[in-house]
C-alpha cells in the first residue's frame, strides 16, 4: 500500500516514512522544503510541491496510486504563530481542506492527522485526557482544533476515516542515527541544551524557576520520535482494519523537569551545560503531562524508547556526529 506522507521530509514525518518502510507500506514523500531537508527523503518515492495548489494535489493523486494519507505538513511554532496568525490558518487550516478535498476526489478514506497537546490550552488536571476541555491559548493550538473538528465533520458527511494524534513534547533520534531533529532555528528543549552542552551556544535560558514542581521549574512529558512513528504506522493499520476515528494523545504519562532534562545532557555529554535562570514565558503552564491510557487500549501501543535517558543518548550521538 501506498501512503502519501506530507511533511515526510521534516523531524517526525521522516521516522514516520523509515517506520512505514519497515512495516511493509510504500511511503510517497511530499514536501516543499521549506522546513524539511532533503537528506531525512531515504525511504519512498518523493513529490516535491505545495499542498497549497490543488491542481498539483490532483496529479499527486493521480499519479501516485495513493490509497491513505498521513498528514504533518504543518507550521509549528507557537510563538510565531501570535506574531502571524494568517500564516498559520492558512499553511494549517486552508492547506489541510485542499488536501481532504484532493482525497476525496480520489477516492482515497483514510488519514492520519498530525495534532498536538496544544489543543487543550492551560490545563486543569494533570495528567490530562482526552476528554479534558479544548481551549488552546496560540493560533497554532487553534488551527490544529480546527482542523480535528473538519475531520470529525468529514467523517460523519463522507465516510472518511481519520485518526488524530495529539503529540506531547517529540523529541530523540533515530536509535540507528539515520535521522534526527534539525529546526532552523531551533526551539526545543533538548537540542538547545545538547548545543549549549557542545559549546555551540553560550548558555540555555531556564524560563521559570518558582513552579510548584519538584526543582521549580516546568515539567514536561516527553516521547521518544520513534515511538510517535510506531503509533502512526498503528493508527494507519487500526483505520485499514475497520477500527473506529479517534482523537488519541501520545505521551509517556510521565513528565520531567528543566533541570532534569539538563543533568540527562551532562550525563550524556559529560560536561555540564551552562544555564541562566529566566523569568516565565507568559503562557507556560507548570505541568504538561499526557493521559496516554486510550492510546495504549485503541492501538495497543506503548512507548518503547521514552526513558530520559535513552531519548537524550539518542538525541545526543546524532547532533554529535553532525
Amino acid at each position: 500500500m501506498r501512503v502519501l506522507v506530507t511533511g515526510g521530509a521534516g523531524y517526525i514525518g521522516s521516522h514516520t516514512a523509515k517506520a512505514l518502510h519497515h512495516s511493509g507500506f510504500e511511503p510517497v514523500i511530499l514536501d516543499d522544503f521549506r522546513s524539511g531537508h532533503r537528506w531525512a527523503v531515504k525511504w519512498g518515492d518523493l513529490v516535491e510541491g505545495d499542498l497549497d495548489h490543488s491542481d498539483f494535489l490532483r496529479k499527486v493523486f493521480s499519479t501516485n496510486s495513493v490509497q491513505a494519507v498521513i498528514h504533518f505538513a504543518a507550521s509549528i511554532e507557537v510563538n510565531e504563530s501570535v506574531r502571524d496568525p494568517r500564516k498559520y490558518f492558512w499553511n494549517n487550516c486552508v492547506s489541510t481542506l485542499k488536501l481532504l478535498d484532493s482525497m476525496r476526489e480520489a477516492g482515497v478514506k483514510h488519514i492520519v492527522f498530525s495534532s498536538s497537546a496544544a489543543v487543550y490550552g492551560d490545563p486543569e488536571t494533570a495528567p490530562i485526557p482526552e476528554d479534558h476541555p479544548t481551549r488552546p491559548v496560540s493560533p497554532y493550538g487553534e488551527s490544529k482544533l480546527f482542523v480535528e473538528k473538519v475531520l470529525r465533520w468529514y467523517g460523519m458527511a463522507y465516510a472518511m476515516g481519520w485518526m488524530a494524534l495529539r503529540y506531547f513534547n517529540a523529541c530523540g533520534a533515530d536509535p540507528e542515527g539515520e535521522l534526527g531533529e534539525c529546526h532552523e532555528p531551533e526551539s526545543h528543549l533538548i537540542p538547545l541544551v545538547i548545543a549549549a552542552a557542545r559549546g555551540k551556544r553560550p548558555t540555555i535560558q531556564v524560563y521559570g524557576t518558582d513552579y510548584p514542581t519538584p526543582d521549580g521549574t516546568a515539567v514536561r512529558d516527553y516521547i521518544h520520535v520513534t515511538d510517535l512513528a510506531e503509533a502512526h504506522v498503528r493508527a494507519l493499520q487500526h483505520m485499514l482494519d475497520g477500527g473506529e476515528s479517534y482523537a488519541l494523545n501520545l505521551g509517556t504519562g510521565k513528565g520531567h523537569t528543566v533541570r532534569e532534562v539538563i543533568a540527562a545532557v551532562a550525563r550524556a555529554s559529560g560536561s555540564q551545560p551552562p544555564s541562566e535562570d529566566a523569568p516565565r514565558r507568559a503562557g507556560d503552564p507548570p505541568v504538561l503531562v499526557a493521559d496516554p491510557s486510550l492510546a495504549h487500549s485503541v492501538l495497543a501501543w506503548k512507548p518503547k524508547h521514552s526513558s530520559l535517558n535513552e531519548i537524550v543518548q539518542t538525541a545526543w550521538k546524532w547532533h554529535s556526529s553532525r
